[in-house]
């Protein structure tokens, strides 16, 4: 097989594959080997027939489709390797006459990645993002605790904004319940807005053993259409009101929801905590800066093809996360009266800047030759690994190498983020400002 390039323009490349006609009866040949078993000859036992006899009765051409799809199979690699073309998507292909005992040619379309060089990386001016931790802001870590470890009581007397209030309650419209509107013994927060508007605010003064008719209109954009606009009554039979006890603030507190003795050690160790936090967080915002900026320096062409494969990520994560929820993209699409098709066009944009984005990150990295070592990769993966709770090795195998090649990448992309960030120019609120003025 010879490969020629016959032009490379606007992120496609176009070539030929030119095979001999050896080649081609060679391809032939072991199609009929792999074949001649499904062949039924009358005179011949299944699978002896000569070729020349079955293509009598079936055609010349009959191990010709076959043959040439073998032969693309494993020669387009090839070429894509001999051409150095670094190909996105899959190949348009279109075969020449193909006559036996003769030469015959393919001539191949395929988009590649565009070559572009990135601008302006370096000395990038963002605004810094400055890390403060207040003393309130501990004592309102400190009081989540709190609340994590606080418990529902039950209380004598009527329901307040921030009770948990248990209900049994029956939708009606007019004369007639309406489906998806009853539940027994169901637990609402009072001030969640959960509910339907207008709900809640009504509940609050109930008393246990109370039963109360709660009269709400549905909004306009409801999304179930039958009950849109309608005034509904709500027919509520309350059973418990709860709310919610907060513990001591003492040191028993603090050996409760701690390794600490003392409520100064746990505001310490709660300040070092919230300061490391703040300095990650203040970081991230900060290489987005570097980010956002080295994306508007730079116009580059994003090939369609990648802005596909990315919806492709994207639809595919989105369903994945319903699913955990007991839905699933199909189902999720007609509860809002959407077709597939239009969240694609409406994730087009997002996809469009991630494409661009990780091209953009990527070829810095070309450009400044990071390398990922393996040393670096096992480091990684053992991070992973005591995320999860599992074994390197483990966790290794499960991978694979498709797997594993994905995280050498998303470490290069790090180290390019990175790379701009410390070289960036990184300035006051106020500086910044007045350079503006």
């Amino acid at each position: 097989m010879k490969a020629t390039l016959l032009s490379k323009e606007n992120s496609e490349a176009k070539f030929t594959m030119d095979f001999t006609a050896e080649e081609f009866e060679k391809a032939v040949v072991d199609v009929y080997k792999k074949e001649k078993d499904k062949f039924m000859i009358d005179g011949f036992r299944k699978g002896k027939a000569p070729r020349s006899i079955i293509e009598r009765h079936y055609g010349e051409t009959v191990f010709y489709d076959d043959a040439i799809n073998n032969l693309f199979q494993i020669q387009y690699p090839l070429a894509i390797d001999q051409l150095e073309l670094d190909v996105i998507d899959y190949p348009r292909v279109e075969f020449g006459e193909i006559k036996k005992g003769e030469d015959f040619q393919v001539t191949v379309t395929v988009a590649c990645y565009p070559e572009f060089e990135v601008k302006d990386y370096k000395g990038v001016e963002i605004e810094e993002v400055k890390v403060e931790v207040t003393d309130e802001d501990v004592d309102k870590e400190i009081e989540s605790m709190a609340k994590r470890n606080a418990r529902m009581v039950e209380v004598d007397r009527p329901a307040e904004n921030g009770d948990t209030v248990l209900i049994d309650y029956e939708g009606w419209i007019g004369d007639e319940q309406f489906e998806g509107g009853t539940a027994e013994r169901h637990p609402l927060k009072l001030g969640s807005d959960t509910f339907i508007p207008g709900f809640e605010e009504q509940l609050v003064g109930v008393v246990k053993g109370e039963e109360k008719d709660v009269v709400v209109t549905f909004p306009e954009d409801y999304h179930a259409e039958d009950l849109a606009g309608k005034e509904a009554v709500f027919k509520c039979k309350v059973h418990e009101i709860k709310e919610l006890e907060m513990p001591e603030f003492d040191d028993d507190f603090v050996k409760d929801v701690s390794e600490f003795d003392t409520m100064d050690e746990l505001k310490a160790d709660t300040k070092e905590k919230l300061i490391k936090s703040k300095t990650e967080m203040a970081e991230n915002s900060m290489k987005n800066s570097v980010i956002e900026a080295v994306f508007n320096a730079n116009d580059i062409e994003v090939p369609d093809a990648m802005v596909e494969q990315e919806l492709d990520n994207m639809t595919r994560e989105f369903d994945q996360q319903l699913r955990a929820q007991g839905m699933d993209l199909e189902t999720y699409m007609k509860y809002i009266g959407k077709e597939p098709a239009d969240f694609r066009q409406e994730m087009r944009e997002e996809a469009h800047n991630k494409t661009k984005t990780r091209m953009i990150v990527s070829k810095i990295a070309d450009q400044e030759d990071f390398e990922v070592s393996n040393d670096e990769v096992t480091e990684e993966i053992e991070k992973l690994a005591q995320q999860y709770g599992m074994e390197k090795d483990k966790l290794t195998e499960i991978l694979g190498i498709e797997n594993l090649a994905m995280i050498r990448g998303d470490l290069r992309i790090r180290k390019a983020i990175d790379f701009m960030y410390e070289n960036a120019v990184k300035k006051p609120a106020e500086e910044k400002k007045e350079d503006a003025e």
